[in-house]
């Protein structure tokens, strides 16, 4: 890197340092959770009374609604919000990156500079609800060969509530210059909106949904989309049933990568144990197709769910069943095969900061890598409000990607990828945050057919980020 980036960089991490600590205000304490919706109870109210004594909600904290045998991860719960607003904001995001992972000649380390805009709506109605985050702007690269580029992600859901019907539309988008999988590390480029607490719920879809980005073997730019519907219908307080579909894509602006398509179509039985815990049973579909390629993947899934909400404290989901995998052009001498597949999500609060996991087994799209791909992923987060101005967060990542024919033929092409993100945050006002971090990126291949496979590799990556929004401007 220069010598003059170095400096600049140096300087800035000295300011943000010595500020002197502000007296506590309303906005220095710890982040509320994210305001969100109205809370239905069709399909919350609990069942009797003892019953009730389960969840003790923290006050004015929103229970979750969304249903077990959905396409969506469950939350905490969301404060009400009495107004609808707006809020806009600006971040500048520095990476300075000891070296590409897509196999670019550039040696040493270089900087990525990305000056971004953000914006986050949370509109309410009687019955229905806007949220929307987006996130739009690009980088200047110090490295000649990575260049400049632009960078978008957007996360939007709309929500309907008639009676016994909740219906809602979810859309995730991204633009990114490489892989979604730990981008950002400890900036808030990883996610769109304004962040914090003023920004509302993303659609949280699940992990067969939106398209899986777990290989950083893909090259260059790429954009992502994943659109899907849901609807809820409550027969009593105990039993719902819901139905959703969604389609997704993956697409790569530069060659050498696989373009894919998935469709997924999903329907689901709920039933209410208790106030805080709930059983179902779904089916879920998917397919995947890929640009230039023949082959078709179909895969049927019948799962087994539990889950358990407790509003602001935790909130459970375990799934599990048998997996039934379909091929259009055989894979040796066969067409299908039989396994299993799973997924778990717990999301936990804790005095002054928060535990997260989420684990997926079972059919991945491929990554932009492979054509279908036998896939695990975990991801674990923690933040923790160390003191009234610092803020610690850590995350970590694993993913393999096997291919498919690994199962069946003596083939065991397969690639394992891992980030580790640790981070510091502090308020340098009651709209400003800075944040320092350092997030490793590392990726390991199995055997490779006659060798044709790049090297592993390992990416070292400290990050610098200013954020700054406008205080709410409410629309009504």
């Amino acid at each position: 890197m220069k010598r003059s980036s170095l400096s600049v960089i140096a300087v800035a991490v000295l300011a943000a340092l010595s500020f002197d600590e502000p007296p506590i205000r309303a906005q220095d304490q710890e982040p509320a959770p994210k305001p969100a919706a109205r809370a239905y109870s069709v399909f919350t109210d609990p069942v009797n009374q003892d019953d009730a004594k389960a969840d003790q909600s923290v006050s004015g904290i929103a229970p979750d609604t969304r249903p077990l045998t959905g396409i969506q991860y469950f939350t905490l719960g969301t404060p009400q919000s009495r107004h609808s607003y707006w809020v806009p904001g600006f971040q500048y995001a520095s990476t300075i990156v000891s070296s590409p992972l897509n196999g670019s000649p550039s040696s040493g380390w270089y900087a990525n500079n990305y000056f971004v805009g953000d914006l986050s709506l949370l509109d309410q109605w009687s019955q229905s609800q806007l949220s929307l985050n987006y996130s739009g702007g690009g980088f200047v690269s110090t490295d000649k060969a990575t260049g400049n580029g632009s960078y978008q992600q957007f996360g939007a859901t709309h929500t309907s509530n008639w009676g016994r019907w909740q219906l809602q539309f979810m859309d995730q988008f991204s633009y990114l210059p490489e892989t979604q999988f730990g981008f950002g590390g400890a900036t808030n480029l990883g996610v769109p909106g304004v962040g914090g607490s003023l920004a509302p719920t993303p659609p949280g879809l699940v992990g067969s949904v939106a398209p899986n980005q777990t290989i950083f073997s893909s090259v260059g730019p790429r954009y992502s989309n994943a659109f899907a519907t849901q609807s809820t219908y409550a027969f009593t307080r105990r039993t719902s049933i819901t139905m959703a579909g969604s389609y997704g894509i993956l697409r790569f602006v530069d060659s050498g990568n696989v373009n894919s398509d998935n469709l997924v179509g999903n329907v689901g039985f709920n039933y209410v144990l208790t106030a805080a815990d709930s059983i179902g049973v779904f089916y879920r579909f998917s397919s995947y197709h890929y640009s230039g390629n023949p082959e078709a993947i179909g895969d049927h899934t019948v799962n087994f769910a539990y889950g358990r909400k407790i509003s602001g404290r935790l909130a459970l989901q375990l799934s599990g069943g048998p997996e039934i995998t379909t091929f259009r052009v055989p894979i040796g001498t066969q067409t299908h095969r039989i396994s299993g597949s799973g997924s778990a999500a717990l999301t936990y609060a804790i005095p002054r900061g928060g535990l997260s996991l989420r684990y997926s087994h079972g059919i991945g799209g491929g990554s932009g890598v492979l054509i279908g791909s036998d896939s695990d992923q975990v991801t674990l987060g923690w933040d923790y409000q160390v003191s009234r101005m610092w803020r610690a967060t850590a995350s970590f990542g694993f993913a393999r990607n096997a291919n498919l024919a690994s199962g069946i033929l003596q083939n065991s092409q397969s690639y394992d990828s891992w980030f580790i993100t640790a981070g510091l945050t502090r308020p340098l006002g009651p709209s400003t945050n800075f944040s320092l971090g350092y997030t490793a990126l590392i990726q390991r291949l199995g055997a490779c057919p006659a060798g044709t496979c790049t090297a592993s590799y390992t990416q070292h990556e400290i990050s610098l980020g200013f954020r700054w929004n406008t205080r709410p401007f409410v629309i009504h």
